[in-house]
């Protein structure tokens, strides 16, 4: 080394530097979930595709990774169920080797009035949203290897304050807290954990039951005047997942357009 060279004195090496990297994407068969499968294996992931009920859709995406040369497999989990999820992981750990990252973007969308809301189906959101945010993280919390990262999902509506959002930004304002809670239990293990909450993106999710009115009111919204993609999205969690994105921890990303 020169004499002009720097040295690092907080450097350490990498741990996933000379491992096989591995992602587990929950709600990784459609929308952002399935554009985040995609950019994470193009970055050299092996990816886990955890999927609901549709099959199909799991297995095209993990058919598009391995048809580019990657690894994926997919495993069908209740989010909600510990056992489900816990064997979700025992899977990724016996197929891959271990998990460094968790991104868990599945989730219900529920919009009512809170005046009009059926409590059952304020139960059955809450049950996908909320408890099923705590039992991946749960897991991720025990499983997830050194230098990894946790990437959950909230909705920047939780600061727009929309009416009709009462129920889901409720159950996404739970998971903003988890997050930042989550990141402060992990000190010391070098694991980051934020969350990422999209404004309006044009997912089938977000345009199903949408007129062309309410598609256009809303893609007006941010100033660069158009909805998201999902593509959009899910450049910003390879960021969090990857090497360059390790000095983010605890934060909450919303990623919009610009809107306030």
């Amino acid at each position: 080394m020169s004499a002009q060279e720097p040295v690092d004195r907080h450097a350490t090496p990498d741990p996933r530097a000379d491992r096989l990297r591995v992602a587990i994407v929950t709600g990784g068969s459609r929308g952002i979930g399935r554009a985040t499968v995609s950019r994470l294996a193009a970055d050299g992931f092996a990816v886990v595709v955890g999927y609901a009920g549709n099959r199909e859709l799991a297995e095209a995406a993990v058919k598009d990774v391995t048809a580019g040369g990657g690894s994926a497999i997919g495993v069908q989990a209740d989010v909600a169920d510990e056992q489900q999820i816990s064997a979700l992981f025992a899977t990724a750990e016996a197929e891959f080797g271990g998990v460094d990252v968790v991104v868990h973007a599945a989730g219900r969308v529920l919009l009512a009035p809170i005046a009009e809301l059926d409590l059952a189906e304020l139960d059955a959101l809450h049950r996908t949203n909320i408890r099923g945010t705590f039992v991946v993280a749960q897991q991720a919390a025990r499983k997830i290897r050194s230098g990894g990262a946790v990437v959950t999902f909230s909705t920047s509506v939780v600061g727009l304050a929309f009416p009709g959002y009462g129920a889901y930004s409720a159950s996404k304002g739970a998971v903003e807290a988890l997050t930042l809670i989550l990141a402060r239990e992990l000190r010391g293990r070098n694991i980051t954990v934020n969350a990422v909450a999209p404004g309006p993106t044009a997912t089938d999710l977000f345009l199903d039951g949408k007129d062309d009115q309410t598609i256009a009111r809303l893609a007006a919204q941010p100033p660069l005047e158009r909805l998201g993609t999902p593509a959009d999205i899910a450049e910003v969690v390879a960021f969090l997942a990857s090497p360059a994105g390790h000095w983010i921890n605890g934060q909450i990303i919303r990623p919009n357009g610009g809107i306030i």
